[in-house]
């Protein structure tokens, strides 16, 4: 018996179908999923210690001075985009320089009270 479905009449095994001629079976396109992943560049340790020496600035006035340096250092890493902590960069600054005024203000009524003083003395 003849296959229909072949043009050249060859037998095929039984149980077995072929498919005609130049025809492929069906074969689903494959789909490929890509990721997106967002590298977010990693906090600034500047930044970190800006915040840091600003809040030990309460104790001590130097380590404020230091916070408001490092500050303005992770500041500009962070808006060139080398490093991330904008905003603790930024209350580093803040804070240092509070504090640091907090600390002058005290050393400037200070030195005034002395030149009154001593200019009051001399008058004398």
């Amino acid at each position: 018996m003849t296959n229909p479905h072949d043009p050249y009449g060859q037998q095929q095994p039984s149980g077995q179908f072929q498919q005609p001629y130049g025809l492929q079976p069906y074969q689903p396109p494959q789909q490929f999923y890509v990721q997106q992943t967002y590298v977010r560049p990693p906090d600034q340790g500047m930044a970190v210690a800006s915040l840091v020496c600003s809040l030990l600035g309460l104790i001590m006035c130097f380590p404020a001075i230091l916070g408001i340096i490092f500050g303005h250092i992770a500041l500009g890493k962070a808006k060139r985009g080398e490093a991330g902590g904008q905003g603790m960069a930024q209350a580093g600054m803040v804070v240092g320089y509070v504090i640091t005024a907090l600390w002058l203000i005290p050393v400037i009524l200070w030195f005034v009270f002395v030149v009154f003083a001593v200019g009051a003395a001399g008058v004398s």
